[in-house]
């Protein structure tokens, strides 16, 4: 059976709101939805502020960044909206996006901050088993880290 999107785009603070509708994991498709409507609304509408509607996300694709990334580069002012704990803990987000408010998260194209560890804070390393990479997870914080 074919999921249906619900995507909806709303004016919301000086913002175009993309929103998917209540899905927890976007997968590839979700992605590429994402790129075509930030397409017909930048690019045809001459939209200059976007913003996603993460509320209900706990899982996004590893391109999601980086597309809105490139969006950025190019002018467009990208926000991320409601996006919950887990998203907010991702070393790409804690890099990137700056809090504009209680739930909305600026892109920034420069880095806001190395992310590093607290000092003395002790890493376990193991091999993820599918591909041959470490994972590291840090004991005292449990944020995990990829190498």
């Amino acid at each position: 059976m074919a999921r249906r999107h619900r995507m909806t785009i709303e004016k919301l603070s000086g913002y175009q709101v993309i929103n998917l509708g209540p899905m927890d994991i976007w997968d590839g498709a979700d992605l590429a939805l994402l790129r075509e409507t930030l397409t017909q609304l930048v690019e045809i509408d001459g939209v200059t502020c976007v913003a996603v509607d993460m509320s209900h996300v706990k899982y996004v694709p590893s391109g999601y960044f980086g597309m809105l990334f490139d969006w950025a580069e190019r002018g467009v002012s990208i926000c991320l909206d409601g996006p919950c704990e887990r998203v907010r803990q991702m070393i790409w987000f804690r890099k990137f996006l700056a809090p504009m408010g209680d739930e909305r998260f600026r892109l920034e194209t420069e880095s806001l901050e190395p992310v590093t560890m607290a000092v003395g804070e002790e890493m376990s390393w193991q091999e993820d088993g599918e591909d041959g990479w470490l994972i590291g997870t840090s004991a005292e914080s449990g944020h995990v880290l990829g190498l």
